[in-house]
């Protein structure tokens, strides 16, 4: 067995919160209230209010909430359900060292276990942490292919260890069952995303579902790969993967990866945060409008480069479209989930701003770097002056966080249809004493639609 698997199996197996800084637990805490705000919230599109009913018909009841909604499922299709929602608004969280979005892909499968088996608290969030830790330690030592969108690629592992934790499995399975989950990972392109193809949500949702199916395999007797994330990872997924590199500092106290996350606090990909950063700095400082500008000039990462569509046919495309997010933050001064809504998407104004952003790449900048900015902005005005800003954190990354206030605010805002200012106190609530409940369906109860 390869020395990196071992210590990630035991890694897992080992987690305890009584182990952990306060501060890691705490910030686990923020993690879960904001994957349940953007899960609650996507719930109410269309599509997932259909996926939630087939999920529901198709594996029959079960003991798993599936958010927002009446119906229960099995835990592999609540995951399934939960996860895709959680993703469709592109308010889930991330983080910049591993790349990709760590809660999506494990929370869901996490709590619907955890639901399953009846955990406790303090036994869900143990498993939180110790499936984030490890889908963000893969994918530090995965060299992605520049056409791999890394959203899915090593979700299923994260969504497997934290499966196997609440299990009991001892390391032999744990690693069993991330070998088979490697083996199981999701290919997927950036295609999706530029065209606005919904099929695209679907990555955190198959990783659940993969994930937790990879846990059960391993209870069939069914077998992995000796190594299975270097398979995947160093031939089909990514370009190398470095095992030693997947593990460096993993358990170190106060460096845990869940720490060193971000939260969006716009409603879109992760590439356009700095940049929209920038953009709400320069308007709040000089206060100009969109008739003012003649040009807008955006550096930014090479894999920024494809997202450069003016006029997106779709809430999804609008999402992965730098244009259009800066146009509609200069036109509307907003970037939060109505942004991007279809009828937003055609107002003449910020369509014709966004068809004078101009996007180049600076080869020096990547988004798991902190020592150079992330982004550079400079607005060309009609009366010859250009502004600047330059970004290398966004708000919300936890080198520039949010306040805890604005995150609840957060919360309330994308829950407020669905549970009602009490119902989303209730919520808040529960989640700050995660730690101490006896049951994870005390929190559950509070999620599901009667």
């Amino acid at each position: 067995m390869p020395a990196y698997l071992d210590r990630l199996a035991r890694f897992v197996c080992d987690t305890r919160l009584e182990d952990l800084e306060p501060s890691t637990i705490t910030a686990a805490k923020a993690v879960v209230l904001d994957t349940l705000g953007a899960m609650l919230a996507g719930s109410r599109l269309p599509e997932n209010e259909k996926l939630a009913q087939l999920s529901t018909k198709t594996g029959g009841p079960g003991p798993a909430t599936i958010l927002g909604h009446p119906g229960s499922a099995s835990p592999v299709f609540a995951a399934l359900a939960n996860a895709t929602a959680g993703v469709a608004l592109e308010m889930d969280e991330g983080n910049r060292l591993g790349g990709g979005h760590a809660a999506i892909h494990v929370i869901p499968a996490a709590l619907a276990v955890a639901e399953e088996r009846g955990a406790s608290g303090k036994e869900f969030l143990a498993s939180v942490i110790a499936g984030y830790e490890v889908t963000s330690h893969i994918g530090t030592g995965t060299k992605v292919k520049k056409t791999i969108h890394s959203h899915g690629t090593w979700g299923a592992i994260g969504s497997a260890a934290a499966t196997a934790k609440l299990m009991g499995f001892d390391p032999a399975q744990t690693t069993q069952t991330i070998n088979l989950a490697a083996s199981m990972s999701p290919a997927n392109t950036w295609t999706p995303c530029l065209e606005g193809a919904t099929i695209r949500n679907l990555y955190p949702g198959r990783s659940g579902f993969q994930g937790i199916l990879a846990a059960q395999l391993t209870l069939c007797g069914f077998t992995g790969l000796e190594d299975g994330p270097s398979d995947i990872y160093n031939t089909v997924l990514g370009e190398s993967f470095d095992g030693d590199a997947a593990v460096q500092g993993l358990g170190t106290p106060e460096a845990y990866r869940i720490q060193q996350n971000y939260f969006k606090l716009h409603a879109c990909c992760l590439y356009n945060h700095p940049v929209l950063d920038g953009v709400q700095t320069l308007l709040g400082r000089e206060r100009f409008s969109a008739d003012e500008v003649d040009r807008i000039k955006i550096e930014a990462p090479a894999l920024a480069t494809i997202m450069t569509d003016p006029l997106p046919e779709n809430m999804l495309a609008a999402k992965f479209s730098l244009p259009y997010a800066v146009a509609t933050a200069v036109v509307h001064n907003s970037t939060d989930i109505t942004a991007f809504y279809s009828d937003r998407l055609n107002d003449p104004a910020t369509q014709a701003l966004a068809r004078r952003v101009d996007i180049v790449a600076d080869p020096q900048m990547d988004l798991r770097r902190y020592d150079y900015p992330a982004a550079k902005v400079a607005v060309v005005l009609k009366d010859g002056r250009t502004l600047t800003e330059s970004v290398t954190a966004h708000h919300g990354d936890s080198q520039n966080p949010a306040s805890r206030e604005e995150l609840v605010g957060k919360f309330n805002f994308l829950t407020q249809d669905i549970l009602g200012e009490v119902g989303a106190a209730r919520v808040v609530e529960t989640v700050s004493h995660l730690d101490v409940l006896g049951n994870i369906r005390e929190l559950t109860s509070l999620l599901g639609r009667k």
